[in-house]
């Protein structure tokens, strides 16, 4: 069990509020064969995304809460020594530094700016659905 992915946030985000869908089918695999890798950015940027108004409908601030809390205590914290500025949408870099700062197995992302990368030095940048057939 020496795996360890990076999941963008637009995952991390379905996974949350789609309970029957492939982004939570995947983050429950890495969770039972692996270990999540996140960094306070990562973190951040998720928390962010979460308390945006238009998702106040599907998820009450208590339960995104305890998700964040869960990732938290679940996955591996990574602090970023190695800076990349290398995707061509550069909000994208926190998730190439996590990984290459906590040498990941894999990237998880429906984000053609990172996909486009695929492999990233070495470390494979694969969507969900590659991922679960994997």
């Amino acid at each position: 069990m020496n795996n360890l992915y990076v999941f963008d946030t637009n995952v991390l985000v379905s996974a949350l509020l789609f309970a029957n869908s492939s982004p939570r089918e995947a983050f429950e695999l890495a969770l039972n064969t692996g270990r999540i890798l996140i960094s306070k950015e990562t973190v951040d940027e998720l928390n962010n995304v979460l308390s945006r108004p238009k998702f106040k409908r599907y998820i009450s601030p208590e339960k995104r809460e305890r998700f964040l809390l869960s990732l938290v205590q679940k996955s591996i914290l990574i602090e970023i020594k190695e800076k990349i500025e290398e995707c061509r949408d550069p909000k994208d870099n926190k998730f190439l530094e996590l990984a290459i700062n906590g040498k990941a197995t894999a990237i998880v992302s429906g984000d053609k700016d990172l996909l486009i990368l695929h492999p990233f030095r070495g470390i494979p940048i694969i969507t969900v659905s590659q991922f679960l057939n994997s």
